[in-house]
């Protein structure tokens, strides 16, 4: 077996797998960690919003019969209508403008022509750039019924999102909040996708720091006011092992059984984290 450290080396996509840094080397230097100003701030929430909205409205479509690509297609209609463009379309070569994954594929899908059955679970990746600023999104929706153990999977890996973010405040080690995602998910009994991580995010889609799903408490380092974070949990049925497609981006699940995944952009403050990722309130 490869350990982890080399495995991420290896990596032929290394800015979507976790890199050696102080989770593994603690003597190691830690990258600084972009802070935003309260303007850029004010952008990355103008960014969030949009990439709620399209999320928002791709879910929608998640209907038996329609394809992937189409849905793919529908997101750079919904992108033009609010000023933004695709965070993702070109981006080292990738060819969509959403990732969209299917059942046992966990993330980086690409929209072709498969068509969407009932049953299916269906992850969408959104990240749009709006003035410069990038917001970073996802989900799983369900295409219909699925089956008991999928949708516990689904129900889990959300609430395991939502469980983390209150980790992301200022004076707290990211290692706390990684720890949180990795205790949760095995005490369910799940496993926790390894090779890909979340990620800071702001003027580029990956910046410092990584965060991975799983880690120590009280490691990594210290969160402060003014960060931005995507925390993408990715969880699977089975076993922690993935691997990649032909495609060289679509990620599998290595046993065929089901991921689940989603993810929000986070602001660190002093006191609550605030999601900017969210859809605006209704008026």
């Amino acid at each position: 077996m490869i350990p982890d450290f080399l495995r991420f080396i290896l990596s032929p996509f290394p800015a979507f797998k976790f890199q050696i840094s102080s989770f593994i080397l603690p003597f190691s230097p830690v990258p600084a960690i972009p802070i935003k100003s309260a303007s850029e701030i004010e952008k990355m929430r103008a960014a969030g919003r949009a990439a709620a909205i399209v999320l928002d409205r791709l879910a929608g479509m998640v209907v038996p019969g329609i394809t992937t690509g189409e849905i793919d297609a529908a997101a750079a209609t919904f992108m033009a209508e609010l000023g933004c463009r695709s965070a993702f379309l070109g981006y080292r070569k990738f060819p969509g403008q959403i990732c969209i994954s299917v059942n046992e594929e966990v993330v980086h899908g690409i929209g072709n022509a498969r068509r969407l059955t009932y049953g299916d679970i269906v992850k969408i990746d959104t990240g749009v750039i709006l003035d410069g600023w990038i917001g970073d999104t996802a989900t799983t929706v369900l295409c219909g019924v699925v089956d008991p153990d999928t949708e516990r999977l689904c129900t889990a890996t959300k609430a395991i999102l939502e469980g983390a973010i209150p980790y992301a405040v200022a004076g707290r080690r990211l290692g706390d909040l990684c720890n949180y995602i990795e205790s949760e998910a095995q005490r369910m009994g799940f496993g926790v996708v390894r090779d890909f991580v979340g990620h800071g995010v702001g003027r580029n889609l990956h910046e410092e720091p990584q965060i991975p799903n799983y880690g120590r408490m009280g490691s990594g380092p210290k969160l402060k006011a003014g960060m931005t974070l995507a925390i993408e949990p990715m969880i699977n049925l089975g076993g922690e092992g993935v691997r990649i497609l032909d495609d060289r981006w679509t990620v599998v699940t290595a046993d065929g059984k089901p991921s689940a995944h989603f993810e929000h952009t986070i602001l660190v403050t002093e006191n609550e984290p605030e999601v900017l990722t969210c859809l605006p309130p209704i008026a």
